[in-house]
């Protein structure tokens, strides 16, 4: 609920000020233009990361009976509403110097009180200075990477020109490997292939994906460093800075190539928006494996564990939808535009289930007249949000699946059909309601009865999913609690699958009746 409110008062700040109309004001306006930004990524990129380890690492447990404070909450919002009041005079207005710099102080500081204000209606002081000494030192480790993080673009402006040109010279080489000949205009960095050309700009060479992996590495090797041999595994950073520069060089040459042989629509379009992300989740699961397996490098190799505790059962409830996102990702990535390949997230989610299915036997998968009655109440709520949605209604089927063959269209429709009502169900119950809900009231979540999981969890967990559906985000958190309602009444996971296949067999029965594209 604290990351709800927080959430959506940043998208209205952000969408509402902007901090470049304060560059020609006094003194201390032009500070808070400048750094104000920064600062604020600061903020963010710390919260993430302290809540993330937290959760990961450390067994924080807030006091039982919990319960908003609204006198605090109440303060919160009269906070807010003086720094919306003082916003609307700095951003708006031509205040003289003196006046500017007094109206700034009581921004800042209606602002910064808004924060603890809130903090504390949600969790009692007692629970945060808890939850900070439990962490040990944690805050300390994330606010040094939020900063380094934050404030690395501009050390590296210095040396974005020489790595910007080593990334256009090793695509030149790495291209001459399979196709001839490979023409390049060194002055404006463009490669051209004998059918396709790009031209490598800034954003091209690299810095992005190498902030991203040393704030993972940095972060891992904090938290972890008890099953780390030091230094050898500060060898990692460096190591994961330069293979995931190489692979940044492979992507464009990959780009390249895959446009030369005939399909630049894909190249620049599907490759283009996920070969980055793909990338990085290479080199991010290669740093985590060189420090789990190389023996140089971790305490115990291989990731050891006593004997009788081989088992993980995360990787049960969690493999099956990352599976379907890692196909999504991978059948984007090969697009132009449509996703042919959307039958690899069936298949892939389908092979996950098969091969944990023996996990799932201590599950309760019966239901009863309740979860599709739910699904289709469901339904109908989620039409009536559709229509408030930034997404345009009405949407007829994508011209490019009308026009192929009839073949093609009933199979991809079929799969698209079938995901919708039995893999993406399942695997999202099982991340969502089986795991996260549960997980959020205890480590070992496989014992948490689903009467003892407490409201915040399914708020939080709901949130998450809602995030997951992009624009409809509150129609999907809505699901979400309806889902983890039923899960926790009736003490099934059944249910809540029951309820979400119901209502995306209507979602999908409506689609295709009423030509309502737009909601696939």
């Amino acid at each position: 609920m604290l990351a709800a409110l927080f959430a959506a008062e940043l998208i209205c700040l952000s969408v509402w000020l902007d901090t470049a109309t304060l560059s020609n004001q006094s003194f201390l306006l032009v500070a808070i233009g400048s750094f104000g930004p920064r600062i604020l990524r600061v903020v963010v990129v710390f919260s993430l990361l302290f809540v993330t380890f937290a959760f990961l690492r450390y067994p924080v447990i807030p006091s039982p009976g919990f319960r908003v404070r609204w006198s605090l909450l109440s303060l919160h919002a009269a906070g807010m509403l003086c720094f919306a009041g003082l916003s609307f005079l700095l951003f708006t207005r031509q205040l003289p110097p003196a006046e500017s710099n007094l109206t700034a102080l009581c921004w800042l500081a209606a602002g910064l009180s808004a924060i603890p204000l809130a903090a504390v209606a949600f969790l009692p002081l007692a629970d945060w200075i808890r939850m900070i000494r439990s962490t040990g030192f944690l805050w300390v480790y994330a606010l040094s990477t939020a900063i380094a993080v934050s404030f690395a673009g501009d050390a590296a402006r210095l040396t974005w020109k020489p790595l910007w040109r080593l990334t256009f010279r090793l695509v030149q080489a790495m291209l001459g490997v399979f196709v001839s000949p490979v023409v390049v205009d060194p002055k404006r960095l463009i490669v051209t292939a004998p059918h396709f050309a790009v031209q490598i700009s800034p954003e091209c060479a690299g810095f992005e994906g190498i902030g991203l992996i040393l704030a993972f590495g940095l972060v891992w090797l904090l938290l972890f460093r008890k099953e780390c041999r030091f230094p050898q595994a500060l060898l990692l950073l460096p190591a994961g800075v330069v293979f995931i520069y190489l692979l940044n060089a492979v992507r464009i040459t990959v780009l390249l190539l895959i446009g030369n042989a005939g399909a630049p629509r894909i190249a620049a379009g599907g490759f283009h928006s996920q070969a980055g992300w793909i990338a990085f989740t290479v080199a991010s699961l290669g740093f985590c494996f060189a420090a789990r397996h190389v023996p140089w490098i971790a305490v115990q190799p291989g990731g050891a564990v006593p004997a009788g505790d081989r088992t993980n059962p995360t990787a049960a409830y969690l493999v099956p939808f990352l599976a379907i996102l890692a196909a999504g990702m991978l059948a984007t990535a090969l697009s132009a535009g449509f996703e042919w390949l959307y039958s690899l997230r069936f298949l892939a989610a389908a092979a996950a289930l098969w091969f944990y299915r023996d996990s799932y036997r201590t599950l309760d998968w019966r239901c009863t007249w309740r979860g599709p009655s739910a699904g289709a109440v469901l339904f109908f709520v989620w039409i009536a949000m559709d229509r408030w949605s930034s997404v345009p209604a009405g949407r007829a089927m994508p011209a490019v699946l009308a026009a192929a063959p009839a073949g093609l269209r009933i199979a991809w429709i079929g799969f698209r059909a079938i995901a919708a009502v039995v893999t993406v169900p399942i695997a999202e119950e099982l991340a969502f309601r089986g795991f996260l809900l549960r997980r959020l009231r205890a480590a070992d979540f496989e014992s948490v009865k689903w009467s003892a999981v407490p409201w915040t969890a399914l708020a939080v967990s709901s949130l998450l999913f809602g995030m997951l559906h992009g624009p409809r985000w509150p129609a999907g958190t809505l699901a979400g609690l309806l889902f983890g309602w039923l899960a926790m009444r009736w003490g099934k996971i059944g249910e809540a699958v029951a309820a979400h296949a119901a209502a995306n067999a209507l979602i999908a029965i409506y689609v295709l009746a009423a030509g309502q594209w737009q909601l696939w």
